[in-house]
């Protein structure tokens, strides 16, 4: 649901650039390192806003690709660390009850 408000808002942004485009008629001259081009200024909006989206969102999804690795990282090794938690509980237990059965002997004797 979050992510389909945020696609919603994004696209409502794109829409009101694009209605703020249409009623501004100018060509824009824009200069290359070696051309130059004449375009509408709906246009040149209408590119320079998706290209700041699509290279806003590659970033995010790197960033967001990077923390669920960790965190599918960090989930291995605490399941490792629980399962060696486990083990050494059970490996405790029954030393634990030789030794009260052995105290009980002596208090026996």
């Amino acid at each position: 649901m979050k992510s389909f408000i945020i696609a919603f808002f994004v696209a409502v942004l794109f829409i009101l650039a694009l209605i703020f485009g249409a009623r501004n008629e100018q060509i824009v001259t824009i200069s290359y390192f070696v051309a130059q081009g004449e375009f509408r200024l709906p246009v040149v909006l209408a590119c320079v806003f998706l290209a700041g989206f699509l290279l806003s969102w590659i970033f995010a999804m790197y960033h967001i690709a990077g923390l669920k690795l960790a965190l599918r990282r960090n989930r291995k090794q605490l399941a490792l660390a629980e399962a060696k938690i486990d083990q050494t509980m059970v490996i405790e237990e029954p030393s634990k009850k030789q030794i009260t059965q052995h105290s009980n002997n002596e208090v026996d004797a």
